[in-house]
């Protein structure tokens, strides 16, 4: 009797570990305006046996549709992306139950925030409409302070409906932290910013620029695997930059596309690199409402491989598990994240018939 019940014990630890290592865990940014959408949620995912557990880990808060999670996953950060009454909130985040607590919550300084990212000093965001960045100061026990440098972008680009003026789309720190990029879709121009981690006001300063194709409109970039590449993904024409990075300096290199049907409309959106460093995924909204799978080849230039649907509208923002095995896409229009397979020798990603129904999905952060 006590052998079996040992066996018993034992088998059921390897099951309770099994399942665990099975759990894959997102933190959802939505829209909540006049969607179903009611704040931030968390998913706790087995893709081997479908079970999916979604939680609302904070609610009352206004389009919090972009996030940032802290290294020790201690802390979340959310844009509230509401006109010219945007702001920017800060929680205390419990990996355990995927619960959010508010710290507190401050005057974002610039309309409609889109993008946010956060190291251990600082919380820095980008304003579109507003056109300009913003940094914050993170206090010990993970609040925020008001804005201490804002820096507001000039200029226009030939599209005269969507370059008027500038439209911060990104503020995304380099692998080594020592500089801040920065993509500006009015304007036509990607930036680099030095980095100050111990600075209290004069945070950023600028240092290198670079224009790409006038009208393309960039929006997000992605690393390469050793930092030495940017692969920056413009919206309006779905062009993608393959760019070089040496302590902050930029130098175009070859350019590609992810438009390869004809008659539709392009929005391309977000950009990812694979957890291996060979394959790079990019999806296209507008009517195309697609995603591309690039390979990179070893001088890092761009092989196109597949172009599937994504099987729904609006693919705004996407996930590639830190495992290499899933992709997942948030479609906004259709209100769902649809779960893909993704073949980690070839890159090709295959519908795996899994859909998570979530309001206005637009960021996905694993943790």
């Amino acid at each position: 009797m006590k052998k079996a019940a040992l066996l018993f014990i034992l088998l059921s630890l390897m099951q309770s570990a099994m399942s665990k290592g099975n759990t894959y865990n997102f933190i959802v940014g939505t829209f909540t305006k006049n969607t179903t959408s009611e704040g931030i949620y968390t998913l706790h995912c087995d893709f081997e046996n479908p079970k999916f557990e979604i939680m609302l880990a904070t609610k009352d808060i206004s389009n919090p549709s972009y996030l940032a999670l802290t290294a020790d996953k201690k802390y979340v950060y959310s844009v509230n992306e509401s006109g010219e009454q945007s702001m920017i909130s800060a929680f205390a985040f419990d990996k355990k139950t995927g619960k959010l607590v508010s710290i507190n919550k401050v005057n974002a300084q610039g309309a409609d925030p889109c993008y946010i990212s956060v190291v251990d000093n600082h919380v820095v965001t980008g304003n579109y409409s507003g056109g300009n960045v913003c940094v914050f100061l993170r206090n010990d026990g993970g609040s925020i302070t008001d804005v201490v440098q804002n820096i507001q972008h000039t200029g226009s680009s030939i599209d005269s409906k969507r370059q008027k003026k500038p439209f911060v789309h990104q503020t995304i720190f380099a692998p080594d932290k020592k500089f801040l990029l920065v993509n500006d879709l009015g304007t036509d121009y990607i930036t680099s910013y030095r980095y100050d981690a111990k600075a209290i006001k004069n945070v950023l300063t600028p240092f290198d620029s670079l224009k790409v194709k006038a009208g393309s409109g960039p929006r997000h970039l992605a690393f390469s695997k050793n930092g030495k590449l940017i692969y920056l993904l413009q919206e309006l024409d779905g062009t993608i930059s393959v760019i070089g990075y040496k302590n902050g300096k930029l130098t175009l290199i070859d350019e590609t596309t992810i438009v390869r049907k004809e008659n539709i409309s392009v929005g391309a959106a977000d950009i990812h690199v694979s957890p291996d460093g060979k394959y790079l995924y990019a999806t296209n909204r507008g009517t195309a409402n697609d995603i591309s799978c690039f390979g990179i080849l070893k001088n890092g230039h761009l092989k196109f491989i597949q172009q599937t649907s994504v099987l729904g509208m609006g693919p705004r923002n996407f996930c590639i598990t830190k495992d290499g095995k899933f992709v997942l896409v948030g479609n906004q229009g259709t209100n769902q994240i649809v779960v893909f397979n993704r073949n980690k020798k070839t890159g090709e990603l295959t519908d795996s018939g899994m859909k998570i129904k979530v309001g206005a999905p637009v960021c996905l952060v694993e943790y």
